[in-house]
């Protein structure tokens, strides 16, 4: 892939950028870039090996670990939920199945209603944030949301959908989520600097999240205290390829599995990307996406199947990477064109 130095380093001086970008081609890192800070007030310098959020980039973690419970014969994809959930939730459909859920067919409310007018730097949980540390904790913020159309009538991102996949891997395993998540796709992978950190007790190698491109105020607020099943793991720009490489090469679930998951099903004119189930997908090409978007975190890691390509931006402020990202995009674009 050919990308320009230069042009990308424009965009990062443009930019109030503060994160990680690079570019793996198989086992060969060919170009890094660092920016900013991983902790404002101490000024701690951002490095290439730094934990960074990525929102709903995990939610693709979640995806996977359906699927590995798909293959073990503990859930089905065409497998409605609401015996799962029992009493609870009651205005998730009935006909809502496993495959809607992964695939943002399933026509439930979402918590995080994204197609209305939100803020990154909203204030949207109703549940203490300290208190979101499983799945189920979730469950007061996902009640009370009309269903919005019927299920598999057509695509609407929904990050309650994803929070429901976390719960019920949590009722099937009798995990809690994270663990799940640790035994079925970490470990596989051999992601040994990705998890769920909690944002009140951050480690000295993971970047604080701030909301703003300037000042001093973090995200621990805005987010709960835990990613779980719609986003919110830190990871490396290192671990983020192997993730790819381990995925498309077979070893979290089979290559018939990675098929069902990349699968383009979906049309999203609004994001330039087609959708399968837990990932994003480039318009045309064999390409696949990661993206997240959150207070303190602007995230898109892309990779190029036919290259073994990974580009990752992972960015610790809400706005600030989306510029570099576009920059990126673009390489992209012309890559596969």
């Amino acid at each position: 892939m050919d990308i320009d130095a230069r042009t990308l380093d424009d965009a990062l001086a443009d930019a109030p950028f503060s994160g990680v970008v690079t570019v793996d081609v198989g086992d060969r890192r060919v170009l890094e870039r660092t920016a900013g800070y991983l902790n404002r007030p101490l000024q701690v310098p951002m490095t290439a090996t730094t934990r960074i959020a990525v929102a709903s980039g995990s939610k693709a973690f979640t995806a996977v670990a359906v699927m590995r419970l798909v293959e073990d014969g503990a859930l089905r994809l065409d497998q409605p939920v609401r015996p799962l959930l029992g009493e609870e939730l009651p205005l998730v459909d009935d006909a809502v199945t496993v495959e809607h859920l992964l695939g943002h067919t399933s026509g439930i409310g979402d918590y995080l209603d994204e197609d209305a007018e939100w803020e990154a730097s909203d204030y949207v949980l109703t549940v203490p944030p300290h208190a979101l540390t499983t799945a189920a904790a979730f469950l007061p913020m996902l009640d009370g949301h009309p269903q919005k159309f019927a299920p598999g009538e057509r695509f609407s991102y929904c990050n309650s959908g994803y929070m429901i996949l976390g719960l019920l891997l949590e009722r099937v395993t009798g995990e809690t989520y994270h663990d799940v998540v640790r035994r079925l796709v970490l470990a596989p992978a051999g992601l040994e600097e990705t998890d769920f950190l909690p944002l009140n007790a951050l480690p000295p190698d993971a970047a604080t999240g701030y909301v703003h491109d300037d000042g001093d105020l973090t995200n621990t607020l805005h987010l709960p205290v835990q990613g779980n099943g719609d986003g919110g793991a830190f990871t490396t720009a290192a671990d983020l390829h192997r993730f790819w490489c381990a995925l498309l090469d077979g070893r979290i679930v089979s290559p018939e599995s990675v098929g069902t998951l990349t699968r383009p099903r979906h049309d999203v004119p609004e994001e330039d990307m087609r959708y399968g189930l837990g990932f994003w997908l480039h318009k045309t090409a064999p390409v696949l996406v990661l993206e997240g978007y959150d207070a303190g975190v602007s995230f898109r890691s892309t990779h190029v199947v036919d290259s073994r390509t990974t580009v990752s931006v992972l960015g610790n402020t809400s706005e600030g990477a989306w510029p570099v990202i576009g920059t990126l995009a673009e390489a992209v674009d012309a890559h596969v064109a």
